[in-house]
């Protein structure tokens, strides 16, 4: 289940995660975040609340990333929200989020303050740890295929 957090205003989108995520639920948030992005005109900040998620089917992430794809130039910042370990989640994360142009730092569910100033300030605040999953530049933006010189 995904449900909008109501801390959601201008410049930030948030949303938790509860239990296994589905398609279903990609599905069902989906046209908050549009509308969302539509009123906005502007790059917003995305905050994930993954603390309740309990894994996620392999379509579900497929339509994760299909979704950050086609509004990649629209989200600036991401935060993601959990308790579980931040390297692991980071690998986790990547798969999904790797392709977003938008710099993803990691918070503890303790620094959800944090993680809403960051989305919604365009940087961390004073005194926030910096846990960088994805550098902000999109996983291939230097990438050079090896054959293109032949």
């Amino acid at each position: 289940m995904i449900e909008k957090l109501p801390e959601s205003r201008t410049p930030a989108f948030g949303f938790r995660v509860s239990g296994q995520l589905t398609p279903e639920d990609i599905a069902a948030i989906a046209p908050a975040i549009e509308s969302f992005l539509a009123e906005t005109k502007q790059p917003i900040g995305l905050l994930a609340d993954l603390s309740a998620m309990h894994g996620a089917t392999w379509a579900a992430r497929f339509d994760e990333m299909r979704f950050l794809h086609r509004h990649t130039d629209r989200i600036a910042r991401f935060a993601v929200v959990s308790n579980d370990d931040w390297q692991q989640l980071g690998e986790m994360v990547v798969a999904t989020a790797g392709g977003l142009q938008a710099q993803t730092l990691y918070f503890q569910r303790s620094e959800l303050s944090h993680a809403w100033h960051y989305v919604r300030m365009k940087k961390p605040d004073d005194g926030a740890p910096i846990r960088v999953i994805t550098p902000g530049r999109g996983l291939f933006s230097d990438y050079t295929p090896e054959y293109m010189g032949v």
